[in-house]
């Protein structure tokens, strides 16, 4: 029987201040309607992800908000002079809740990013395409060589690595066949890309995008066939099964769900709801479904996740890497 992994998790989105303006995203605000997650706001959301048994505190923020005018008062505001010192801070309070950070930054400096690596089981960051794309034209971070980059830095400092790319925004098939061949190198000279996420594109109400059609189903279907040929086969193809139905994606090749949230709503698709346990076990019913950890079990094996949750990773896996059933857990969905 095919296993299909996802992780439980909880999302906190540290700042939805951006210095891109990419066309189809909803998660970005301007600096008047603009937050900065307060630590006691982190707490109690990791403190009710924990009494829910999930396993990773997922970390979003826009990317490098210190470019835009403002975000230093609004930092300052809530006693922070420095915004990578605030993610260690809330990276060790999850920690400190029984939860593995991941973190989703935008681009970073490799100093920044060895800064977090210690604090972090794995880290993430989405290609979305090779290609120069219209919706991107405001959006300087959505430079493709900048974020392949990025990918190579997080390689070069064995970080664990979530990419992936968006199908659906303007890109051609050869774009998408590009792109993935792009992170496929990139693993085979670092080894460290755990996951591949296909995601489809999502228009949402008020953006520039918001009446571009969806990818098909069977676009949707061929582009996870054409990523499960051409990545390594010990990198999953993770599809949201929020955003499509999983079944006929599984079957052209994914096996993975990504984190699932029993909590928290997916802020980046905020209209598109988590799927409930007993949904995707009905729908998934000829498939092993097993939860896993933000960190993939190799690199466990491997020893690559941070240093500082090392002691909570090994409390929190099973013996073949993935969950360990906890009994202070309660069903969640």
């Amino acid at each position: 029987m095919k296993r299909i992994t996802y992780s439980k998790n909880i999302f906190l989105p540290v700042t939805n201040l951006c210095r891109n303006r990419c066309q189809y995203c909803s998660f970005r605000r301007n600096l008047d309607e603009a937050h900065l997650i307060r630590r006691s706001a982190a707490q109690q959301l990791l403190e009710e992800g924990r009494d829910h048994g999930c396993s990773e505190a997922l970390f979003t923020l826009g990317e490098r908000p210190e470019e835009v005018e403002g975000f230093h008062l609004m930092l300052t505001g809530e006693g922070r002079e420095d915004l990578l010192g605030y993610l260690v801070e809330l990276c060790e309070l999850a920690i400190e809740h029984d939860l593995l950070p991941h973190t989703n930054a935008g681009l970073l400096s490799e100093e920044d990013l060895a800064t977090l690596q210690p604090y972090n089981a794995s880290m993430g960051l989405m290609l979305e395409s090779c290609a120069t794309l219209d919706a991107h034209e405001q959006s300087p971070g959505k430079n493709p060589q900048l974020r392949l980059e990025h990918i190579a830095r997080a390689g070069r400092l064995h970080i664990p690595f979530t990419t992936g790319i968006l199908v659906g925004i303007g890109e051609s098939w050869q774009d998408r066949i590009q792109s993935i061949q792009a992170i496929s190198r990139l693993h085979d000279e670092h080894g460290h890309i755990q996951e591949v996420i296909v995601q489809p594109f999502d228009p949402k109400p008020g953006t520039a995008m918001s009446t571009h059609p969806r990818p098909e189903r069977e676009d949707l279907v061929r582009t996870v066939r054409l990523a499960r040929e051409l990545l390594p086969r010990e990198v999953a193809v993770q599809v949201p099964p929020n955003l499509a139905d999983p079944l006929p994606l599984i079957e052209a090749g994914a096996d993975d769900l990504g984190g699932i949230s029993p909590i928290t709503r997916d802020e980046i698709n905020p209209n598109s709801s988590w799927p409930r346990e007993e949904e995707l076990k009905r729908s998934l019913f000829a498939y092993e479904l097993k939860e896993r950890l933000p960190v993939y079990p190799r690199f466990i094996r491997r020893g690559w996740h941070g240093s500082k949750t090392r002691r909570l990773t090994a409390a929190l896996a099973s013996e073949d890497g993935l969950r360990r059933k906890s009994i202070s857990s309660r069903e969640w969905w």
